[in-house]
């Protein structure tokens, strides 16, 4: 092994995640044992390679290593591994699984890497958005919908022969899937175009799916909303997804709910609140009123003197918490509402009424106009 994992992989000290990344991908490519078949010096050189980024990619180790020092690191009992090998590692940059990106090894070295690619795979997830109303979200609802997916064809089972008929080993590859070009002194493998890699091809493809071993179909699904979800809330329904390939499970479905606005209400996690015009008198004098919750109407008491803009608590009458443990609260902004089109004779005792009024009736008032004496000079 190398002295120092930043000289393995060619990068100074002071190197960013991405230099680290960047540098690996360019070794870890050039040295790579299907692009060097039977060559122990590239096969332990990336190795090397996959030990060096195992470290530096982790903050932590990277961390202890810089402490602590090659020799201490890698000798002195502590390690840096975790039990994955080269491939699992190069595999996690790179990509190995079935999904949109594709399969590194199959689109760069056709397959490699002596993979089953007769292997079940897991069918994709779904995903479904839906509106609800604001009520819906706050009390839960059951909602049915219908969703286009791939589902195992009936006729053959999945397994994409005609009844009655298999697979036979791909003549051109030799089953391997894969076939060897020469390009000046390389030579590379790539992905069998007659049996797209599997090694095996059809006898007879299934009338019903065409040798696919799935079929479009729409599925009517009931989705149960729980109360309390709340905007960009995502529901998972297990095995509703896409169905798997050569006999493996099917994918999940996810169901992303968008939450209508409210004429009344305005959300902010458990706690809803909502505005309250009232009319001047009743703040002056003191009383209660009724206002809306999302449960119905609720008597509100409106203390003597309460300005405008403040809040007052309903408890309880919030939005129900997902795990069932207890409740949001509704807040109510009260809105002091100055008097329009008045008449002559209410604006005459209006006058009057303002006439009679002493400073001591709008302390708040009389102390801004104290507070602005100066600038009025």
């Amino acid at each position: 092994m190398a002295e120092d994992y930043y000289s393995i992989l060619g990068v100074e000290r002071s190197a960013t995640p991405d230099d680290v990344k960047k540098a690996y991908r360019k070794l870890a490519m050039k040295f790579h044992p299907d692009r060097n078949p039977d060559n122990k010096e590239a096969e332990e050189k990336f190795k090397e390679i996959n030990a060096a980024y195992e470290v530096l990619s982790d903050e932590k180790k990277r961390r202890q290593y810089d402490q602590m020092g090659h020799q201490m690191f890698t000798q002195g009992g502590r390690g840096g591994g975790s039990g994955m090998s080269a491939e699992d590692i190069f595999a996690s940059v790179f990509g190995s699984g079935s999904g949109d990106g594709g399969d590194f090894f199959s689109s760069f070295f056709g397959g490699g890497s002596g993979r089953s690619r007769n292997a079940a795979t897991r069918g994709e997830d779904l995903l479904y958005e839906m509106e609800i109303n604001f009520e819906d979200a706050i009390f839960g609802i059951e909602k049915d919908i219908t969703i286009p997916r791939s589902e195992t064809c009936s006729r053959c089972n999945g397994s994409g022969a005609e009844p009655g008929s298999s697979r036979k080993t791909c003549q051109h590859c030799g089953g391997h899937g894969q076939v060897a070009m020469t390009q000046g002194f390389f030579s590379v493998r790539q992905t069998c175009s007659y049996c797209r890699g599997t090694g095996t091809i059809l006898e007879h493809p299934c009338k019903d799916c065409h040798g696919e071993g799935s079929a479009r179909k729409s599925k009517k699904l009931s989705i149960t909303i729980p109360a309390g979800v709340d905007n960009g809330s995502r529901l998972r329904v297990s095995g509703e997804g896409n169905a798997g390939q050569r006999g493996g499970p099917p994918g999940d479905l996810y169901v992303s709910l968008h939450i209508k606005r409210h004429e009344i209400f305005v959300r902010d996690n458990l706690d809803l609140y909502c505005d309250v015009p009232v009319p001047f008198p009743l703040p002056a004098l003191g009383g209660t009123i009724d206002v809306p919750t999302i449960s119905g109407k609720e008597n509100l008491k409106i203390p003597v003197g309460i300005q405008t803009g403040t809040k007052l608590r309903l408890k309880g009458k919030g939005v129900p918490s997902l795990n069932g443990r207890g409740r949001g609260d509704q807040y109510v902004r009260i809105i002091v509402e100055v008097p329009t089109n008045l008449n002559s004779e209410q604006k005459k005792k209006l006058k009057e009424f303002a006439d009679s009024c002493t400073a001591s009736v709008n302390p708040r008032a009389q102390s801004f106009l104290e507070k602005a004496k100066k600038f009025f000079l």
